[in-house]
């Protein structure tokens, strides 16, 4: 009797190996040898499982979750029927209920690091990058039995960085191949903010473990993170090649696509991810930030919409809303802003958006007094999330102005690259340059980019600081540059660029702003760029910076003393330059350009050796993408109406006078010395 009722007992579990070995190779099959199990054998838990994951794997996630909801609700303790449930949720797109799913399975059995894997990937979608870092370090110590990498993973998971490293180290002097802790040592250095050499570590994994798809997805992001897209492009197209529906591969994907110009391209990946997986607001936000960029402002409105009926409370939808500049809050969204500002566990980051969302809508309504408050808000919680030093950055102008002596200007004379493709249009943020740039960009000759990181990723490189408080060795570096070498450098500036060229017009524009502070390596490296300072009336500029949240960068902008004094060091530097280089650089006053466009556009094209072409008097009839704050601004005919908009804000912009000096007298020269 004991032979006959262990026989069925061995067959069954031979036919249910059978189809959880067919899973990965044939999922198709292995349903099918699920279901001829469940006839024999009906309600059985593992098989009805093994079922509702082929069903998944096969692209009938809709079937695997009808198949494996009611064993998960009869069965709410049995951790793989929970951790099938929140599989098929999450390829359904449904992140929200995913994340909760993955969250019990991980309370079930901490072990299962497939569990913290969907949970981290779930709360990356839902925003929550937080949670899902916590999540990410479960899921690595989770991955592993080794004793010293679940220590160190532990260390990790709890933010003691410092031994986590240290653990880390120790194991890879024992073992130098041990893909798994060089992984975790990776992840260890980008929390601390140590992008190459987390990129170092990660490249080294490729070359040990080229199919570990987990740490190629975190090499593309160290790469985006340090601006170097095509290499980041290029891991991240390997894995959207082997699964093109994975949502964290394809938001990052279209990111990189967006950051290389790639607009149209990047529109598609977002709406195809979408469509999959539409219940993540930050992937409907950023899909809202491609359309605004090529000018779909209506369906930009649509997107941010759709995500704030998703999350409410996510400030940067609001700010993004507000930073179109020409949508108009309804008395309803400024219900639903205040509300959000009360919710319980907001963060800093929504808070502040939504302060600054609220100042516009305020400014809107034209009560300038709350307008300014809720600006002063945002812009003090930024602040303290920032470690700017005004003394260090007028320390580093006058080092500046040091280096670029005439006699070591003149020592330099004709060396660099000859070619004159590149114009640099530079200054302040909101100082009218994006105005400066759509006029050229509408020249036939003259082809407009984006705000180029690539020269400041240079002059890092040529000895800047890295880390705050690091030691700088530029701009004295220069000095030790042979003609060779700052002939390669203009060079190379020109290749890193070429990706953002999709014409064969002659010129490019490289609208950086904080380029200004690199006037002198632009000089030595590319002798026959064009270099346009765009300035703006100091209390006009500084004030449209202040009430202004960028998305990176422009630490400066956050405290009204700060930005006057910046503003300071960088007329300062300019004049400098326009003394040892008279002639060089060409100054368009926004104040002038809106009172007179015909004969300062005249002027601008004069400058770059360009002919006048009409079609510069109309830059709002031009189609481009354009991506700075300014983006609808451009798309309307040349207007007055921020020319004295500051003025409304007067009586709070005190500080802001104060730091300015002599220098807001003085304006549109630079003050006499």
């Amino acid at each position: 009797m004991t032979t006959t009722t262990a026989q069925p007992a061995a067959s069954l579990a031979a036919a249910l190996e059978h189809a959880e070995r067919l899973l990965e190779v044939d999922p198709v099959m292995a349903a099918e040898q699920a279901r001829a199990i469940l006839e024999v054998v009906p309600r059985h838990a593992d098989t009805t499982r093994v079922l509702a994951a082929a069903q998944r794997l096969s692209g009938d996630a809709e079937g695997g979750l009808a198949t494996v909801a009611p064993l998960a609700m009869a069965l709410p303790n049995l951790p793989l029927a929970q951790l099938e449930l929140a599989l098929c949720l999450e390829r359904l797109g449904r992140t929200a209920e995913a994340a909760r799913a993955f969250d019990r399975v991980s309370a079930l059995e901490p072990r299962l690091s497939e569990a913290w894997r969907g949970l981290s990937e779930s709360l990356e979608l839902l925003g929550d990058r937080q949670g899902a870092e916590r999540a990410l370090a479960r899921q690595l110590r989770a991955s592993t039995r080794d004793p010293l990498l679940v220590e160190a993973a532990t260390a990790l998971a709890e933010d003691r960085l410092g031994e986590a490293e240290r653990l880390l180290r120790d194991r890879l002097k024992a073992d130098a191949g041990d893909v798994a802790a060089i992984r975790m040592l990776a992840e260890t250095g980008a929390r601390l903010g140590r992008y190459a050499d987390a990129e170092a570590l990660l490249t080294r994994c490729m070359e040990l473990a080229p199919n570990f798809a987990a740490a190629r997805h975190n090499l593309a992001t160290m790469l985006y993170r340090q601006n170097k897209n095509l290499e980041a492009l290029a891991q991240i197209e390997q894995l959207v090649a082997k699964d093109a529906r994975h949502p964290g591969y394809a938001n990052l994907y279209a990111a990189i696509l967006a950051r290389l110009g790639e607009y149209d391209r990047a529109i598609a990946v977002y709406g195809q991810v979408l469509a999959d997986y539409p219940n993540q607001p930050k992937g409907w936000m950023s899909y809202g930030h491609a359309l605004k960029t090529v000018g779909r402002q209506a369906d930009s409105v649509a997107a941010y919409r759709k995500a704030l009926d998703l999350a409410p409370t996510l400030g940067e939808v609001w700010w993004s809303l507000a930073n179109l500049k020409t949508v108009r809050f309804t008395p309803e969204d400024l219900a639903a802003m205040s509300q959000a500002l009360e919710a319980e566990g907001l963060s800093e980051d929504d808070r502040l958006h939504l302060h600054y969302a609220l100042g516009k809508a305020q400014e809107d309504a034209q009560d300038w007094d709350a307008s300014f408050q809720h600006y002063a808000a945002g812009a003090a919680i930024r602040r303290e999330q920032l470690d700017y030093d005004a003394d260090e950055n007028t320390a580093d102008t006058v080092r500046t102005k040091a280096v670029f002596s005439p006699a070591f200007i003149a020592a330099r004379g004709g060396q660099g690259c000859a070619a004159p493709d590149p114009i640099f249009v530079v200054g302040l943020p909101r100082s009218g340059s994006t105005l400066v740039e759509q006029i050229l960009a509408s020249h036939s000759l003259v082809e407009g980019t984006m705000e180029l990181p690539d020269l400041i990723v240079m002059a890092r490189r040529l000895g800047g600081k890295t880390a705050k408080r690091a030691e700088s060795t530029y701009p004295e570096s220069l000095a030790e540059l042979s003609p060779e070498d700052l002939r390669a450098l203009g060079e190379e500036f020109l290749e890193r660029t070429r990706i953002q060229r999709k014409t064969d017009k002659p010129f490019f524009i490289d609208k950086m702003p904080n380029n200004f502070a690199h006037t002198g390596l632009i000089h030595l490296i590319l002798p026959n760029a064009k270099i346009i300072d765009a300035r703006r009336h100091p209390l006009g500029c500084c004030f449209s910076g202040f009430k202004q949240h960028f998305a990176r960068g422009q630490a400066f902008s956050y405290d009204l003393t700060d930005i006057g004094r910046y503003y300071a060091d960088y007329v300062d530097l300019m004049a400098h330059f326009d003394a040892v280089l008279p002639g060089r650089v060409h100054r368009v006053i926004y104040e002038r350009m809106i009172a007179d466009p015909e004969a300062e556009i005249r002027a601008l094209l004069d400058h770059c050796g360009l002919p006048f072409e009409e079609a510069c008097l109309s830059p709002h009839e031009n189609d481009r993408a354009v991506r700075t704050a300014s983006s609808e601004q451009v798309r309307r005919p040349i207007f007055k109406d921020a020319v004295e908009h500051w003025q409304k804000f007067e009586s709070h912009l005190g500080p802001l006078k104060q730091a300015l000096g002599p220098v807001l007298t003085a304006y549109p020269d630079a003050p006499v010395i």
